[in-house]
């Protein structure tokens, strides 16, 4: 998808702001038209679009310092497209997850859910990093939840849908390790137990 660097688009929109006033003042408005269109298109696109490809970049090299720096050049995320509002939330919380700051990804992960998400697959994903982020923490419960829900969408993504078995895996051994503890203190208890036994007396 072709993309503009967002240093150059913003450079150009206040060339093209600039150039669209000078030359109508000096011209007429014919000749600064095309100056002032372009730099117009260019900003409601920014305001629209935002940051978020080429935030992307960095994201997916795990650069998450530069990454941050550039969704903080996003202006106003609430001008965004809906789509990309979800997505600007989601990359906030994959950095957050990324520098272990788990209490802040949740939140951001919740308020990408919070907003309606294009296709199942990304309220999957979101799904999953929820709860990824609540089985770390020990919340079992709030975990399955959230996976309850990922299984239930319709998941066309390979990678989304391998990413819901491992869970699932992962769900089937935390239950296996409840259980040994269980038996392990049922164990424990009747060991305790059959220690107390009274000897026959003797005869």
């Amino acid at each position: 998808m072709f993309s503009i660097n967002i240093y150059v688009k913003l450079a150009l929109i206040i060339g093209g702001l600039i150039l669209g006033v000078g030359l109508t003042a000096m011209y007429g408005f014919w000749y600064g038209f095309p100056f002032l269109l372009m730099a117009v298109i260019l900003l409601v696109s920014y305001f629209l679009l935002g940051t978020i490809q080429s935030a992307a970049k960095f994201v997916e090299a795990g650069d998450f310092d530069s990454a941050e720096s550039r969704l903080k050049l996003t202006a106003t995320p609430k001008l965004l497209y809906p789509t990309q509002r979800a997505v600007y939330y989601i990359m906030k919380g994959s950095i957050k997850a990324g520098r272990n700051d788990l209490k802040g990804a949740e939140d951001e992960f919740q308020t990408a859910l919070s907003i309606k998400l294009p296709t199942d697959d990304e309220r999957a994903m979101v799904l999953l990093q929820l709860a990824n982020i609540n089985a770390s923490r020990q919340k079992w419960t709030q975990a399955k939840n959230y996976f309850k829900e990922a299984k239930k969408l319709t998941v066309t993504q390979q990678q989304i849908k391998d990413q819901i078995m491992m869970f699932e895996k992962a769900l089937g051994n935390q239950g296996q390790m409840k259980a040994a503890r269980s038996m392990g203190r049922q164990g424990h208890s009747m060991m305790h137990r059959s220690g107390k036994r009274r000897r026959p007396k003797g005869r």
